[in-house]
């Protein structure tokens, strides 16, 4: 390194105690932006999943939420942190475990999270052509047109930067926590406590933890981020330098603890507002929490500000996986031996993304199962156990050994896939 580099370095730990003695605009559109990723159409079903297993569970499964969540994610930022300066996911996994390790895990971190894009493109066009029928009582343009229309639009935000992708995922957070605070509080005077009746029976221990067994997958997804954590750690790398895993520490658990205590007052509300028949009813009718109490209710607000937040949660979450499957891809198309420009690459990339989504949520194909079977155990495995293999194994991150935190995120995780491969095979 040369004499100027080494000033300019200096010069940039010296400023960083600085930086990190106060809370900056950037750490809260980030915090937002994460909370944006993980908090989109999986809350909506959440109250259905989480309050179907009576009330005991509910309630382990609410304390365990932010360790949960919390530790995954912030091992994972490690992990990506402990690579060179700049370098993604993919280029760490490779840096610490090999070429043909790295080729293995972007394509696995590639096939995780881009069926996740597709979903969210159906759900999307699905989300608008239904608004546009039933509350505008307008008659919704082709299918085609509407969807290539609706991720184009999405597309163009992305083209704008990273930068921009978060900042507008961390504006679009905003409604979303106002729509979820207003939905939580209108249905306080509606409480009727069925779930509560099932507080006096406590479970047996083997069905309790067969209960938990299931519904932890449940909770490890519905909060989960991963997509967006590579593109956060080389940010904050690039802004703190030495002192990056302090700050984003201080980031992941201020949007971790917002996640937990917003989603949780919602989870809560709904629950205590129907009965366990009603949240098996919405099971088996495959609605979402805010399709069924608008049913429920035959309220016109709650029919016409539903598919208003679902508009806003599928987004922004498209949003924040975008950044992870283009990464992926981008890694993928490297990785091949091609070598096309950083603008090259990022047009074929979007191109690619366009034409996908497209043509998915034109066929408007029923993937949901399949996403959640097969991309489910690939995201834990990438999310909970790589980052705690990387900490027994990478002299990078020795400093991390010994503690308690990497037992329970590593039991978590193989809970969790564990579920998950019992759910394939029944």
């Amino acid at each position: 390194m040369n004499d100027q580099a080494k000033s300019v370095d200096q010069r940039f730990d010296a400023a960083a105690p600085a930086e990190l003695s106060s809370w900056n605009r950037q750490d809260t559109t980030w915090m937002l932006g994460l909370f944006g990723t993980a908090i989109g159409a999986g809350t909506l079903f959440l109250p259905i999943n989480a309050g179907l297993g009576g009330f005991w569970p509910l309630v382990i499964l609410a304390l365990l939420a932010f360790p949960m969540t919390f530790y995954a994610h912030r091992g994972l930022t490690r992990f990506v942190l402990s690579g060179r300066e700049g370098a993604d996911i993919t280029e760490v996994v490779e840096q610490h475990f090999g070429i043909k390790a790295g080729a293995l895990i972007t394509l696995l971190y590639f096939f995780a999270i881009f069926p996740i894009l597709l979903i969210y493109s159906v759900g999307l066009t699905n989300t608008v052509a239904s608004f546009l029928e039933h509350q505008l009582h307008i008659t919704p343009p082709p299918r085609a047109l509407l969807s290539f229309v609706l991720i184009l639009g999405l597309l163009a935000v992305v083209r704008c930067g990273e930068q921009a992708i978060v900042k507008a995922m961390s504006l679009m957070v905003y409604p979303f926590i106002v729509a979820l605070l207003f939905l939580a509080v209108y249905l306080i005077p509606h409480w009727n406590g069925g779930i509560l009746t099932t507080a006096s029976q406590v479970p047996a221990p083997s069905a309790l933890l067969h209960t938990l067994w299931l519904a932890i997958p449940v909770m490890v997804f519905s909060f989960n981020h991963s997509p967006i954590i590579s593109a956060f750690a080389v940010d904050q790398k690039r802004r703190y330098g030495v002192h990056a895993e302090e700050r984003s520490s201080q980031i992941l658990s201020r949007a971790h603890a917002l996640m937990v205590l917003m989603v949780l007052f919602f989870v809560f509300s709904c629950v205590l507002t129907l009965s366990p028949e009603q949240l098996a009813e919405a099971k088996e009718q495959n609605l979402s929490i805010l399709s069924y109490l608008a049913n429920h209710f035959s309220n016109p607000t709650i029919a016409f500000a539903a598919p208003l937040i679902a508009f806003v949660a599928i987004s922004k979450s498209f949003l924040g996986h975008y950044i992870g499957a283009s990464e992926g891809l981008k890694g993928l198309i490297v990785k091949s031996g091609k070598r096309p420009s950083a603008k090259a690459l990022d047009r074929i990339v979007a191109a690619f993304m366009l034409v996908i989504c497209w043509i998915v949520a034109t066929l408007n194909p029923s993937i949901l199962g399949m996403i959640e079977t097969v991309g489910g155990p690939v995201i834990a495995a990438i999310l909970f156990l790589m980052p705690m293999y990387a900490i027994r194994k990478v002299p990078a991150m020795a400093r991390y050994r010994g503690q308690a935190s990497n037992v329970f995120v590593t039991a978590v995780g193989l809970v969790a896939i564990s579920a998950l491969v019992y759910k394939l095979t029944m």
